[in-house]
């Protein structure tokens, strides 16, 4: 990841008077420019993120998006830092497994099955109830829902907009592996802003529960002859969008897979609602 950046006076201060004194940070992520700390006190725990450069553009995107969403207690505070082209925030630390910590078990063989399908479903819902207030969060990933004793909680909202407005500049589909068909093909063509939505998020949804239950990208690269590790993402995004690449062949749980497959085969008309994913989902049998 790299040696991480200096955190800025003003986010350590909001950090402190969050958590109480003294914070101990823990390193969590540092990546395109974005560093993530876990921020821990005698009071409390909270996130913090910085960036510089392109960095500091999407930490300032994100800020904006969690103040504009409004989710009560998740954006403490945001700004920019001490450096020229750097910015902050500090979140609420979310207490709770990720969807991808929650079907461990059941993706090792273990009993987990029950856990890890009611987790399917508090996701699909909380992936809804944000749609429905007309936002689309357009990275969903295995690790972007953290499941608390309140309810499923979206993190890492930074491309998250909301119909009616502009798309950012900067949004090239989210995960390379995840990135509906469509999306991928709009994202090639070059026109900017790209502008995701609903059936892209519900794609990117049955295929991060797909990762999850198998371990593995839901796409078969193997079976069409593509390595996508030496590919850049627009060169494999070239492949995806071409639509030809068939659901990888690993198949631990093929009741739950049997309904995550026609959303990812199907065209982007036919998708389910991220509501009746979730239905249909309530259906399969442990």
């Amino acid at each position: 990841m790299g040696e991480f950046p200096p955190l800025p006076a003003a986010a350590v201060a909001t950090a402190e008077s969050a958590c109480g004194i003294p914070v101990e940070l823990t390193e969590v992520s540092y990546r395109r420019g974005a560093a993530v700390w876990k921020a821990a006190g005698p009071d409390g725990t909270v996130a913090v993120k910085a960036g510089d450069g392109k960095g500091a553009a999407v930490t300032r995107r994100e800020a904006a998006v969690l103040e504009a969403i409004g989710w009560p207690d998740y954006l403490l505070d945001s700004g920019d830092g001490e450096g020229e082209g750097t910015a902050w925030l500090v979140t609420r630390w979310f207490r709770g497994p990720s969807t991808w910590q929650v079907f461990a078990p059941a993706r090792s063989g273990q009993d987990g099955r029950a856990d890890a399908l009611s987790a399917s479903l508090d996701l699909c819902r909380a992936v809804a109830e944000l749609h429905a207030s007309g936002w689309v969060h357009s990275d969903l990933q295995p690790s972007h829902g953290i499941h608390t004793e309140h309810g499923v909680r979206l993190i890492d909202c930074s491309w998250s907009w909301r119909h009616g407005t502009e798309a950012a500049d900067g949004f090239r589909g989210g995960i390379t592996h995840l990135v509906a068909p469509e999306l991928a093909a709009s994202v090639n063509l070059g026109t900017r802003p790209v502008t995701p939505g609903t059936a892209t998020d519900v794609y990117a949804l049955a295929g991060s529960l797909w990762a999850c239950a198998t371990g593995r990208w839901p796409l078969d690269y193997a079976a069409v002859g593509i390595d996508p590790v030496p590919l850049t993402p627009e060169q494999l995004r070239a492949r995806i969008a071409a639509g030809r690449i068939p659901l990888d062949t690993a198949a631990p749980w093929p009741a739950l897979q049997e309904v995550l497959r026609p959303v990812l085969l199907g065209r982007a008309d036919d998708r389910p609602t991220a509501a009746e994913l979730a239905d249909a989902l309530a259906e399969v049998v442990t």
